[in-house]
This record gives structure tokens, C-alpha cells and sequence, in this order.
């Protein structure tokens, strides 16, 4: 059995859970998530406590146990605190501001750039040059955020571009006369 999925996730107070059929809903003070069960995954609820349980000893079963495990506790953490990530925009005139569900980013193009915020997810500017990206399904933050970054990726010989804030850009020497 995966390693994985031999823990429970436990429900915090606050969080709602429900299960018709292989559909498994959570609700929060953060929003609502849902997940739909692979045929494969039998779903136990006791004590405020989810116990993943695979229903063949198949490989598939195994992987998808440990898997369905983690997606749980994602949901579970998302509903209750909610996830967050950090962009950094480098460069000489590179400027984000949030307007609603839109961001409007200046990143050195002749024209600006307008990203349209999924439902769910809220962009935060503090400064011109960070943007936070909050929401409750950590997918769907790190999606957004990849394609934040994918308009302009951080290069390598000045390291001008759109970075998340732990990352770490190798500046390559410049050519030699």
C-alpha cells in the first residue's frame, strides 16, 4: 500500500465534508472544493478523520490511493487557510496592477498585457512590482501563477522578467571580447 495514504487527513473545525456517491465536497471559510473518487478508492469518514483505502491490490489502486490522499489534504488545507504565491517582476519599467478579476501588466511589449483572473482566485499588487495570487485550490494558484510568468520568464544574462519570489535566477557571463 502507498506510504502516503496510510495517514488520515484530519478535518479541521470549520470545514464541512460530504460525500454523495464517489463525489467528496468540502466547504470552508475559503470557498468550496470538490473532488470526484476514482472507482478504485473507497473513502472512510470517522472522528472528523479521511481514510483513503484502495479496493484491489492492483498498482493502479496503490498509486491512485496515495494520490487521492494528497489531493484531500490540499482541499482540506485550501478550504481552510488557503494557498498564496509570490511574483517578483524585475526590469526597468515592469509594472503590475489588479483591477477587479483582470491584472494589467507592463512587461516591455508595445502593448500591455491583460490576464483574466479564474473564478476563485484574488491577485493582490502591495508594490508595482510584486503580485500575490491567493486562492483555495492549489492548482489552480500555481496554474495562474506559471502563466503570469510564462508572458515573460526571468533571463538568464540580466535576469529582467517575471520570477516567483523564492526562485533563484543563474546569471550567465556575458560574451568576452
Amino acid at each position: 500500500m502507498s506510504r502516503v495514504a496510510k495517514n488520515p487527513v484530519e478535518i479541521p473545525k470549520g470545514v464541512e465534508f460530504s460525500q454523495s456517491g464517489s463525489k467528496v465536497t468540502l466547504k470552508g471559510s475559503k470557498g468550496s472544493l470538490s473532488l470526484v473518487l476514482n472507482s478504485e478508492i473507497e473513502l472512510s469518514h470517522e472522528n472528523n478523520e479521511l481514510t483513503v483505502k484502495r479496493r484491489s491490490r492492483s498498482q493502479f489502486a496503490g498509486a491512485m490511493s496515495g494520490t487521492t490522499r494528497a489531493l484531500l489534504a490540499n482541499m482540506v488545507e485550501g478550504v481552510a487557510k488557503g494557498f498564496e504565491k509570490k511574483l517578483e517582476l524585475v526590469g526597468v519599467g515592469y509594472r503590475a496592477a489588479a483591477q477587479g478579476n483582470k491584472l494589467n501588466l507592463t512587461l516591455g511589449f508595445s502593448h500591455p498585457v491583460v490576464y483574466e483572473l479564474p473564478p476563485g482566485i484574488t491577485v493582490e499588487t502591495p508594490s508595482q512590482t510584486e503580485i500575490i495570487i491567493r486562492g483555495a485550490d492549489k492548482q489552480v494558484v500555481g496554474q495562474v501563477a506559471a502563466e503570469i510568468r510564462r508572458y515573460r520568464p526571468p533571463e538568464p544574462y540580466k535576469g529582467k522578467g517575471v520570477r516567483y519570489s523564492d526562485e533563484h535566477v543563474v546569471i550567465k557571463e556575458a560574451k568576452k571580447k
